[in-house]
């Protein structure tokens, strides 16, 4: 069965249920695991991001291209007709993520591939991140792979979970972007509850939404992990200077008590795939450094 996936995330399930053979195209975006890269592009961002510097910049980008009904991602539809795949995975949930569904099926339409499956990924919590999986296995024939692997996630899940009933809750802020800033939303809230947090100015399986700083500020979180969304670690940290020095941002608990945190949002936070569970894990020691294994390095950050 020839695959392709048009979401990072979809990418590493792919592999994760050992059909990296299969994959016959990806997005540029698609970086894990480091085979990945190897593949055939056949979606790209139509953003020019070479002048694109700021938060703000990338924001603008993005609303001008909604806002006049403009593709954010461009499909290679000679690769797609040379390459003629039986199953092409995407995503509706968040036209900023992947090309939507409704226009894949328009590309193959006009290329004569009436045959070819368009799947649209959209779990909107946790529990649908690691169910889809399940799905998915099902639908390429790797079920057996794909319940291990769901079994596997579930029981780290569980493990998260159990310790928390025993803590103390505590108001996490998850900052999916800066400027303007975003509270994150999906499955992000919902991680958050399962480590003994409360979440801030978000809900479980709803969109992320655009906040103020004296709404942060008002909301007086005790932790707060900067995870914006499309950054590594590295990236995460740089950015995070722009707002640390903030006032309204400077008056919350968490950060005259040092609890502010920036992750590696990409790989852990950001993709709905199996890495979201070392995610949670990371989620965890932050806001419970006492009760949970520190995470490896290169996941998160102290900042201040």
């Amino acid at each position: 069965m020839k695959i392709a996936s048009l979401l990072p995330s979809a990418t590493e399930i792919v592999y994760a249920l050992g059909l990296g053979d299969d994959l016959v195209g990806v997005t540029d975006e698609c970086d894990y695991p480091p085979a990945a890269v190897t593949k055939p592009v056949i979606s790209r961002s139509a953003l020019s991001q070479g002048h694109l510097q700021t938060p703000r910049e990338i924001d603008d980008a993005v609303r001008d291209k909604v806002g006049a009904g403009e593709p954010i991602y461009q499909l290679d539809v000679d690769l797609l007709r040379r390459t003629q795949p039986d199953v092409l995975l995407t995503q509706d949930l968040c036209r900023v993520c992947a090309v939507p569904s409704g226009q894949v099926q328009q590309a193959l339409d006009k290329l004569g591939l009436p045959d070819a499956k368009v799947v649209s990924l959209d779990p909107n919590t946790l529990d649908e991140v690691i169910t889809t999986i399940g799905v998915i296995a099902k639908m390429l024939d790797r079920e057996d792979k794909g319940a291990e692997l769901v079994g596997a996630l579930q029981q780290r899940v569980a493990i998260v979970k159990e310790k928390a009933k025993r803590l103390p809750t505590i108001g996490v802020f998850a900052l999916e972007w800066s400027d303007p800033p975003f509270s994150a939303g999906h499955w992000i809230p919902g991680m958050i509850t399962a480590v003994g947090g409360t979440p801030i100015l978000a809900e479980d399986g709803r969109p992320s939404r655009e906040t103020a700083w004296h709404e942060v500020r008002d909301a007086m979180p005790e932790v707060i992990v900067f995870m914006p969304c499309g950054y590594y670690l590295e990236e995460a940290e740089e950015e995070a200077d722009t707002f640390l020095r903030q006032p309204e941002f400077a008056d919350t608990p968490a950060a005259r008590n040092g609890n502010v945190y920036a992750v590696d949002a990409t790989s852990y936070f950001s993709r709905p795939g199996p890495r979201l569970v070392d995610g949670l894990e990371t989620l965890a020691w932050a806001a419970h450094p006492d009760a949970y294994p520190a995470p490896p390095a290169g996941t998160i950050a102290k900042l201040g």
